[in-house]
């Protein structure tokens, strides 16, 4: 049975907010960092206005634009190396 948007928001609110504002905390942390940024800080400054857009699909399009395209990725995965966001400079 397909749940009512009130339900959904009575359930699941609680930790949706909980998500946002830890993005919004490691992003203050990385703000309050010394040194430069790397690709991944933009990376997710990028998908932010996507959690915006009207309709299904959000998740999709947060993780597709946050997934690495090159086939050598399997290879580091192994090994815990992959970074979570495509790096333009490879």
């Amino acid at each position: 049975m397909k749940r009512s948007k009130k339900e959904v928001l009575d359930a699941d609110f609680a930790a949706a907010r909980a998500g946002v504002l830890d993005v919004a905390a490691f992003l203050d942390r990385v703000d309050r960092g010394e040194g430069e940024a790397d690709f991944r800080y933009q990376a997710l400054l990028e998908v932010l206005p996507l959690l915006s857009v009207p309709g299904p699909g959000r998740a999709r399009a947060v993780l597709e634009a946050l997934s690495c395209r090159d086939a050598a990725i399997a290879e580091t995965a192994a090994s815990k190396a992959a970074c979570g966001a495509p790096n333009p400079n490879k």
